[in-house]
């Protein structure tokens, strides 16, 4: 692994001397273990705890497979699929990875007693597969989550329809939250050069769900002008979907917990914002019964912030705990897209305020080929931008996953998996000088909250960096690098 990351560090090594690199025959990887599966039992969900589930093995690198790759990964993040895997919930992933090892002899390989976890990364391509031509080793990439065989005609308009779709690192093996994943070439896509490792791996699956869920034709459809209520406006998938409603010329209606997230939210460029915490809202009585006087009072806040309008779109994501609101709250016609079901899957609502009130409800599950291309395109064109907040090491990744857990974290939570350290992989220093405010707009707050800078953040404010960060610049580096 040192060759490969010294390689990695120099930056100008060329695709030949990638391509001759010596594969090694393991590397690390955080998994959960299929005999670990029950250890959770009677626990409420809360209560698990992903530091006790989640290990860092030492695993050895699959076998390449036709169209695919491998990728040295740099860096990664926690996805709440990640938690999810972590306390074996809603059901243990290990039947995902047994129904795709049924499906051919090469699928085969990911039916196995350990599950290599993680939906995002930013890395370089080592190896390529039979058949794969547009990405070559030594590319500097990102990969989306998007896992498809496309041998059935239901998934050749929309791939997300594809009865083999997949969600790699949760629903297929060898994940990203590891120093070696295996991808699908269709997965990859260009790294955005303003940004380091950590910040590009961030991004992916949450800004394409949000893409998907709030601008795709697919999802809402969002336009000009539109009224959109995004619950958990600051979390790794509201804080997407806040800067598409302002970059798409609508008025985003942020939902936070605390003071500290409405704050972030107004750095966004938002005005619309209710602390749900501050004014006390209990949309249900108790565990059966919900309060409709709660969504009437909702609904009054809503209008005195956007001049007596009603929501065209609600942005849903924590599923039972507000999805009653939500119905009641849409305007006549309006839509409520739903993806996830963060505070319980079985949702409860009014159907009279649905079908009386010519209301949708669109199904939203992560995004198409073409629309994370689209997705990443934004990002690396610095229209939108990483909501990374803080970064761990590998090792880390049970903390970071438990911070996820208990909604202890604003924006998105990154891991470092072969890069040493934060600030690394910056190739455009002009472009990332011009947006560095709003890149690192979640890490400060971050910092504001605890006392704390990242080393990163704070040698761009002083101009003082690390000598690895100096060495990325000049091409020097230590061989402890």
């Amino acid at each position: 692994m040192n060759q490969i990351l010294d390689a990695i560090l120099v930056s100008d090594t060329p695709p030949e001397d990638f391509a001759a690199l010596p594969l090694p025959d393991s590397y690390r990887a955080m998994t959960v273990h299929k005999d670990d599966a029950e250890m959770f039992e009677g626990l409420e969900t809360r209560e698990k705890d992903p530091r006790k589930s989640l290990h860092l093995d030492e695993v050895p690198v699959p076998e390449l497979g036709p169209g695919e790759a491998l990728v040295a990964v740099m860096a990664s993040s926690v996805n709440y699929n990640s938690v999810w895997t972590s306390i074996f919930e809603p059901l243990p992933t290990f039947g995902f990875l047994e129904r795709y090892g049924r499906l051919s002899p090469l699928a085969k390989r990911h039916d196995l007693p350990y599950h290599i976890i993680g939906s995002d990364l930013s890395g370089v391509v080592l190896r390529t597969g039979a058949g794969v031509n547009s990405w070559k080793p030594g590319d500097e990439v990102v990969a989306h989550c998007l896992s498809v065989e496309l041998e059935s005609a239901d998934g050749h308009s929309d791939t997300m329809l594809d009865p083999e779709q997949r969600i790699w690192g949760f629903e297929t093996n060898f994940g990203g939250l590891a120093e070696i994943a295996l991808v699908k070439s269709n997965q990859l896509m260009p790294k955005p050069g303003h940004l380091t490792w950590e910040e590009a791996a961030s991004p992916g699956l949450v800004n394409s769900t949000a893409y998907r869920q709030l601008v795709s034709r697919n999802g809402a459809g969002m336009k000009q002008g539109d009224n959109v209520l995004i619950w958990g406006a600051s979390g790794g998938l509201g804080s997407y979907a806040t800067q598409f409603a302002l970059a798409g010329g609508a008025n985003p209606i942020c939902v936070v917990s605390s003071d500290d997230k409405a704050a972030i939210c107004r750095r966004m460029g938002a005005e619309a914002i209710i602390d749900r915490k501050a004014e006390g809202y209990r949309f249900w009585k108790d565990e059966h019964h919900q309060d409709p006087k709660e969504w009437k009072r909702f609904g009054k806040h809503i209008r005195e912030l956007t001049g007596g309008e009603d929501v065209d779109i609600v942005f849903e994501h924590p599923g039972r705990e507000t999805f009653g609101a939500s119905v009641y709250v849409t305007r006549k016609g309006g839509t409520i897209v739903t993806c996830a079901s963060t505070s319980g899957y079985e949702h409860s609502y009014d159907n009279r305020y649905l079908w009386m009130s010519l209301k949708r409800i669109v199904g939203s599950h992560f995004a198409n080929y073409r629309e994370a291309w689209e997705a990443n395109r934004l990002i690396a064109k610095g229209r939108i931008h990483p909501t990374l907040s803080k970064t761990y090491h590998l090792a880390e990744t049970g903390q970071a996953a438990h911070d996820v857990h208990r909604n202890l974290h604003q924006g998105k939570v990154g891991v470092l998996a072969l890069a040493p350290e934060e600030g690394l992989g910056v190739r455009d220093t002009e472009m990332r000088a011009r947006h560095l405010g709003a890149i690192n707009l979640f890490r400060d707050a971050e910092g504001e909250r605890t006392g704390k800078h990242s080393r990163d953040a704070e040698g761009e404010r002083t101009g003082k960096h690390s000598r690895d960060a100096e060495g990325e610049r000049t091409g020097k580096h230590s061989r402890s690098a």
